[in-house]
């Protein structure tokens, strides 16, 4: 018996259909592990009824507190223990917190009357030195009730006064990066260099 073209053909098809089978078999035939759900979905759902917030300042324990939704801002301050110095009635205490909000305790005023509200924009300068901040002994906490001067520019004065020794002149301040010709006039006044 002799085989043609035509029998030849057809044994090619039956073995690849034969092959084809074998491997959806054994493709199909493989446990399948089946991989559990993330529980991202648990922390989202916790997310939902939680907010975080950062509280600083005048506080004894600063740090990023997690509050149930709908929390005041009075209820973070008592998270985090308010210090002696500390001026609450200059915040909205009964304000609602939103998940990521920052809290800024601010000191309280000398010479201001009890229970006066603070003016947040007002300079807040130590009755010390005639009223003057002395750049080269001030820390950061002194520096930051400067006008102008937050948390980064206090650093900043800090970390160029360490390189490059003490200020000579109030003018010095003018080398410390962020701070230009307009602020420096502006802080002319509340600060000194001997």
């Amino acid at each position: 018996m002799t085989f043609g073209k035509r029998e030849y053909f057809v044994a090619l098809v039956l073995g690849i259909a034969l092959l084809v089978g074998l491997g959806v078999k054994y493709l199909f035939s493989r446990p399948v592990e089946v991989a559990p759900a993330p529980p991202a979905v648990e922390r989202e759902e916790k997310v939902k009824g939680a907010v975080l917030v950062h509280v600083a300042g005048e506080v004894s324990r600063p740090g990023v507190y997690e509050l149930p939704a709908g929390s005041r801002v009075k209820d973070a301050l008592e998270k985090a223990g308010l210090l002696p110095t500390a001026d609450p009635h200059a915040l909205n205490l009964a304000q609602v917190l939103v998940d990521g909000q920052k809290i800024v305790v601010p000191p309280k005023l000398t010479g201001g009357k009890e229970g006066e509200v603070n003016n947040p924009f007002a300079p807040r300068v130590p009755a010390s030195s005639g009223g003057k901040v002395n750049l080269n002994t001030a820390d950061e906490t002194t520096l930051q009730t400067l006008p102008g001067i937050g948390p980064t520019l206090a650093r900043r004065i800090i970390e160029y006064r360490a390189k490059n020794g003490p200020f000579t002149s109030v003018e010095d301040l003018a080398k410390v990066p962020g701070i230009g010709p307009r602020r420096l006039e502006q802080l002319r006044e509340y600060v000194c260099a001997p």
